[in-house]
């Protein structure tokens, strides 16, 4: 069974860094297009970033120069380094993953396996 299980989330002030961690279980991430969404209260469900692999990344606006979405294949597991936080990225942070293909993937529904997210809050 697959497993995607996200950590590193909490409570921080504006302008400070979390670092989030998705540990994969039951897949090889080498060959997964693998993002990160979240979904804050009474909100939808949005895109944050993805990576094709090591090299591509690719990231919603509102988060660009702010976060940066990595991967270890060796250690199986993808990280959302985010700094600069502002109260706006208080959200719960999904962990998602879909067999890789080079196109551009930033809607919920393409992916296949998600975790169960961690909390972040920023306070002002």
């Amino acid at each position: 069974q697959v497993r995607l299980v996200e950590s590193g989330g909490g409570l921080v002030q504006a302008g400070g860094s979390l670092r989030l961690s998705c540990a994969a279980s039951g897949v090889t991430i080498r060959n997964y297009t693998m993002a990160w969404f979240r979904q804050a209260p009474g909100k939808e469900r949005v895109f944050v970033a993805f990576t094709w692999n090591g090299d591509n990344t690719y990231y919603a606006d509102s988060v660009k120069g702010r976060v940066t979405i990595s991967r270890d294949n060796a250690k199986n597991t993808v990280a959302l380094q985010m700094n600069s936080l502002k109260p706006e990225d208080t959200a719960v942070y999904y962990c998602a993953a879909r067999p890789r293909q080079y196109s551009i993937t930033v809607r919920s529904y393409d992916y296949d396996y998600w975790g169960q997210g961690t909390q972040v809050t920023v306070s002002s």
